[in-house]
């Protein structure tokens, strides 16, 4: 329903906002405060573990920025190495979709602009995975409005859209993929091909998932070609989208199962090719994440099986298979260093597929009226998903889970902090109610119940400053008007300007003309080490192993203690120990940045500190002014007048207690 409302009844002057945002970052992330400042968006929820959870999903995503000096930042997956990452960036493509739209909500356009670049000008979509990248590409457009920032890659988004060919059926209008190449091993189609004996490998199959995003891909190019007056490739690939969605409809929808499901693209000794699965997976939800069906109610009762306590809906989270399925949470491949159990697909609720299924509901309850599914429907499962980031009494998102006790089950040292799904865009989009436009219109819809006897209903919630179109939009819900002081209701403010009022949580679009995005400045972190064996190089008094050298010049900041990284002193029976580093030829240098590592007794900032450069001269202290106090947990910064030399050494001195651990070393 559209909220009736005048905008001349609207006070139309600026506005003290609610959330003091000095304050909250401070609170929330102590001295790396003015990183989030700077970047994030604002919230809180009368449900404290979603409030939390926000803020805990913004420090992960910036763990997970890696700069890679002139190649920009880019988004990992694990904090970690893993050995099927892409070398030596340490990228992997199938989680892209869900960093960018995470990402183009910070203030700061970089992050997301240069991992887009990354991806289709430095190779970063690599096809490794299934993908929706160019749709995510899309998706970003409509929050920022940089049309500059996505035709850019056009031709490129062409160019791999095309090189799927070789995993597109022609007669039958399809694309099929290897589950572990659809970064789900162990479904239900790799299970039933090896006979329940496997799954790891094979099962090939015609999957919602891969069609859904190629769907997504062909509708983005057809839409971004569209902005550059390119009708020939728009009309192309908008008639690519429009097959692809015939041909899942009829193909892929299961009347039996009343669901979305795979079949099999080739025989095996144990299934026959188009033979279509046995039974219910998560993934059959991807239809809606991408709008394919969301307007045709012939298949919204597949939903049902997603609130079913005995089908898809958990107790403690999404199941990525039904219990009904034969070799359910059979457990088949485990660690072979510990013994601990392995990634699968069978069951398990996963970060990753809760994140699409509830963007898929979300867009079911915005699109045409249906009874199957509930705001209130949505809210309950993004809270059990908040408290699935939950390990004991912190935050710490691991791979998967057991949807019946919510535990981790993988829980390996890599699982720690892991990027492969999304969060705070479900609150943007979904439960604060942002749906991005292409055009010159501010839309708000929150997916919250608007009966106060509902028991997901939610008191107040304000999400601040959240930039969109050029602008910053404030999204106030206060059910008494006692919380913000903006009247009882829903209210929507621009740039700190109120702009609309209701007194339910219900749609209200208002006229926004787009303003210019601001300009992306690209500092160049000197010192990075991306190829281990090439310039910039460290070296180091005490611990000089390649991997704590490369470490604090790897392009990485975290300050999560279960996965250290950096060059540590620890061990060192020196007063004053350094670090340093080459970087191969004379550099001009005027800028560092140093971030210190501090925990319990462990780790402490250094009790003084000196930076230096190696010029004709030899080593001479920087010629700063004063060194600024050494910041724990946060990022130092030091400048001086440009100096050119060939290395850059960091002195440290012993602290009172502990050790000192160099989390990263930036030059500029």
């Amino acid at each position: 329903m559209l909220a009736a409302w005048s905008l001349g009844a609207v006070p139309i002057h600026a506005s003290a906002l609610p959330l003091n945002e000095n304050d909250i970052a401070t609170e929330r992330f102590g001295n790396d405060a003015p990183w989030y400042e700077d970047n994030i968006p604002f919230f809180e929820a009368s449900d404290p573990l979603l409030t939390r959870i926000w803020y805990y999903r913004w420090e992960l995503f910036r763990a997970h920025q890696r700069d890679l000096g002139a190649r920009g930042y880019i988004s990992t997956e694990f904090l970690g190495d893993v050995g099927w990452q892409r070398e030596p960036y340490a990228s992997l493509n199938d989680a892209s979709a869900f960093h960018i739209a995470e990402g183009r909500w910070l203030r700061d356009r970089r992050y997301t602009d240069d991992y887009v670049n990354f991806l289709y000008e430095g190779g970063g979509n690599d096809r490794h995975f299934s993908e929706g990248i160019a749709g995510a590409v899309w998706g970003r457009y409509l929050a920022d409005g940089d049309a500059m920032g996505a035709t850019r890659h056009l031709d490129a988004m062409r160019h791999v859209y095309n090189l799927w060919d070789d995993h597109f059926d022609f007669d039958r209008g399809l694309y099929w993929i290897e589950p572990l190449l659809d970064a789900t091993e162990y479904t239900i189609s790799s299970i039933d091909a090896s006979g329940g004996k496997d799954g790891f490998r094979g099962g090939d199959a015609f999957r919602p998932s891969i069609n859904a995003y190629m769907f997504d891909n062909a509708l983005a190019i057809s839409r971004i070609a569209a902005l550059t007056g390119d009708t020939a490739t728009a009309t192309d690939y908008d008639a690519r989208a429009v097959d692809l969605k015939a041909h899942v409809e009829a193909d892929l929808w299961s009347p039996t199962l009343d669901h979305f499901v795979d079949r099999y693209q080739k025989s095996t000794d144990f299934v026959r090719a188009w033979q279509p699965i046995r039974g219910r997976e998560l993934v059959g939800y991807l239809p809606w994440t991408v709008d394919m069906v969301t307007g045709d109610q012939r298949y919204a009762a597949a939903w049902r099986h997603s609130l079913a306590p005995t089908e898809l809906g958990g107790a403690k989270g999404l199941r990525t298979a039904e219990p009904s399925y034969p070799y359910y949470m059979r457990q088949y491949r485990y660690d072979a260093a510990t013994g601990a159990r392995e990634c699968q697909w069978n069951g398990p609720a996963w970060p990753f597929q809760t994140t699409q299924a509830l963007t898929g509901m979300a867009n079911l309850i915005e699109g045409p009226a249906q009874s199957i599914v509930t705001r209130s429907d949505y809210v309950r499962l993004l809270r059990q998903y908040a408290a699935q980031h939950m390990l004991g009494d912190h935050p710490d998102l691991q791979e998967d889970y057991d949807a019946d006790s919510g535990r981790p089950i993988v829980g390996l040292a890599r699982s720690h902090h892991y990027f492969h799904s999304g969060f705070d865009d479900l609150v943007v989009t979904g439960l604060a109610g942002l749906r991005p436009r292409a055009d010159d219109n501010l839309e708000v819809a929150p997916l919250i119940p608007a009966d106060p006897a509902d028991p997901e209903y939610l008191r107040w919630f304000a999400l601040q400053d959240l930039p969109y179109h050029g602008h910053l939009v404030t999204i106030l819900w206060d059910a008494d008007g006692t919380r913000y002081g903006h009247g009882a209701g829903l209210s929507l403010l621009v740039d700190n300007v109120p702009v609309a009022h209701t007194a339910r949580p219900e749609r209200i679009v208002v006229p926004l003309a787009r303003k210019a995005p601001p300009p992306i400045a690209r500092p160049i972190d000197l010192a990075v080490n991306v190829v281990r064996s090439a310039y910039p190089s460290g070296s180091a008094s005490v611990n000089a192993e390649p991997e704590a050298l490369h470490g604090a010049l790897d392009g990485r900041v975290w300050f999560f203690p279960e996965t250290p990284n950096g060059w540590p002193t620890t061990g060192s029976a020196h007063d004053w120990d350094w670090f340093a580093v080459d970087f191969g030829a004379p550099t001009r240098l005027h800028r560092a940045e140093l971030a210190f590592y501090v925990e319990g007794q462990a780790f402490a900032v250094p009790s003084a500190y000196r930076l230096q450069i190696e010029t004709r001269r030899g080593w001479t202290d920087v010629p700063a002014a004063t060194l600024p106090a050494a910041v724990a947990n946060g990022v130092t910064r030091i400048e001086w007048p440009a100096t050119t030399g060939r290395r850059l050494r960091l002195l440290v001195k012993r602290p009172a207690q502990g050790a000192v651990r160099l989390v990263e070393l930036k030059a500029f």
